[in-house]
């Protein structure tokens, strides 16, 4: 089976694929670069569903692979996040406009922040796609979730290669952004890595996360579970959403 031009769906933790899985139709699995890629339909739209892995190595692999061996036309990436910024509480989904890799630092050669040779510091989601995850997490939320009622934010999000669990840690990581122009509301290891790649080959990007923490000293407690039982409810909810608005 040959789909063609898919929308790829991307995701660092199985669990947070589980309900979509469930929901594709004509499923495939394709194994490549050590991965497992499932082409199918989710509600008429076609799509491939991958695992990132965890961190940006992994999760710039993968997208290419999606890219370059897949064809995909558009990546949604769904997942968690520590929330960083003001307002945003656990439960409450963050939508990506621009992405920053929080701890790169190519200085004095370049500035800190900026991606050396490439005069961008913040990759931003491509903006329509955007828009339309963002009607999406709406009116997937808008009864609320197993917490309550979940507010939808839109906004920067900081990505790097650790998981940031300390208050201290995270109280710097955010001065030092601001401080810089950015202010994030988020903080994840993937997102940015995969808004690279996509800008690269010319490839709509967007993301939407779940926020499991405060990026704090209790960022650790129960993660499995809320993944389990909050974010991938969260994610099935959404992109099934957003791939009924795709299909129309």
């Amino acid at each position: 089976m040959t789909v063609a031009a898919p929308l790829a769906i991307l995701s660092a933790l199985g669990e947070e694929q589980q309900g979509l899985m469930g929901e594709l139709t004509d499923a495939q699995c394709i194994p490549y670069a050590g991965r497992e890629f499932w082409l199918g339909r989710l509600h008429g739209q076609p799509v491939v569903l991958a695992l990132s892995r965890i961190g940006k190595v992994a999760a710039a692999t993968t997208a290419s692979a999606l890219i370059e061996r897949f064809g995909a036309s558009r990546v949604v990436f769904t997942g968690v996040a520590g929330g960083v910024g003001d307002g945003v509480h656990v439960g409450d989904v963050v939508v990506g406009t621009g992405f920053v890799q929080h701890d790169m630092d190519a200085s004095p050669l370049f500035p800190r922040y900026q991606v050396p040779l490439t005069g961008r510091s913040v990759f931003d989601g491509d903006t329509p796609l955007t828009a339309q995850l963002l009607q999406a997490a709406q009116v997937a939320l808008a009864d609320g979730g197993p917490l309550g009622k979940a507010c939808v934010h839109q906004g920067l999000i900081a990505s790097g290669d650790r998981f940031v669990n300390g208050r201290e840690e995270s109280a710097v990581l955010v001065s030092s952004l601001r401080a810089a122009g950015y202010a994030p509301l988020a903080v994840e290891m993937e997102g940015a890595a995969v808004a690279q790649v996509c800008a690269d080959h010319g490839v709509p990007f967007a993301a939407v996360r779940t926020i499991s923490d405060r990026a704090d000293d209790t960022a650790h407690v129960d993660f499995p579970q809320f993944v389990k039982d909050v974010a991938s409810l969260y994610a099935l909810r959404i992109v099934t959403a957003l791939a009924y608005s795709l299909s129309k």
